[in-house]
């Protein structure tokens, strides 16, 4: 494709790429980066799999339930594709633990179910200067961003969702064809980052409405008191 080329296809192959969650997004990501060829994906995920969740799960199997979700998305990235290094990582990522698992790494894509674990992602990674997509997906609604300093996710979300009491995926239910929608839009948006295609992203919201079946787009601007990125 000219939009690749022999340079963006090098790219790739020297990207390293952290996955934030090997679940329903996780699930979309994973396949579409291995296939791409990112030369190193760290899989950082401290969940088994649930037969409950299979349904939005595609990369594990009924036999599955039980294992480690980072053991066996090493497993499907090594079938798939033999020449991208996979890294699993069997913990959940915090504030204390994020700085050592995100460094080195190009871009973090983070697919997680909580605010207290995105929001602390997006401080490292504005302080280690990595840009972060961030997919969400819960019932029939969708969200995809790319952040880089300012703005952050923070400037989107704020600081009232540090905590782990929200509602996720699991409570509230969600569609496997839409956490398949947005985890694959958001291996889209990583790619084309690593590449150079599709002009600049940083700081745009899209919006993916299930039922209207219509994305939108909105622009997050940086909020100058974010304790983040804001200079105050």
């Amino acid at each position: 494709m000219p939009q690749v080329g022999g340079m963006g296809q090098r790219r790739l192959k020297e990207a390293r790429v952290a996955v934030i969650g090997a679940g329903g997004i996780g699930s979309a990501v994973i396949p579409a980066l291995a296939g791409a060829g990112v030369g190193t994906l760290t899989i950082i995920d401290s969940d088994v799999v649930e037969e409950s969740n299979l349904q939005r799960q595609p990369i594990f199997r009924e036999r599955d339930a039980g294992y480690s979700k980072a053991d066996l998305a090493l497993q499907f990235v090594q079938r798939l594709n033999r020449f991208v290094e996979a890294r699993p990582v069997q913990a959940r990522i915090d504030v204390q633990n994020a700085p050592e698992l995100l460094a080195d790494h190009d871009l973090v894509i983070d697919g997680s179910d909580n605010f207290a674990t995105r929001l602390a992602v997006s401080d490292v990674c504005v302080a280690l200067g990595i840009p972060l997509v961030s997919a969400a997906a819960i019932q029939f609604q969708g969200q995809v961003g790319l952040f880089r300093a300012k703005p952050c996710y923070r400037c989107f979300v704020g600081d009232a969702f540090d905590s782990d009491d929200c509602d996720n995926c699991a409570e509230l239910g969600v569609l496997g064809a839409l956490t398949a929608t947005v985890g694959s839009f958001a291996a889209l948006l990583a790619i084309n980052r690593i590449v150079g295609a599709g002009g600049d992203q940083i700081g745009k919201l899209h919006l993916f409405d299930g039922e209207k079946l219509e994305w939108r787009e909105i622009r997050i601007p940086p909020d100058p008191r974010c304790k983040a990125c804001g200079s105050a």
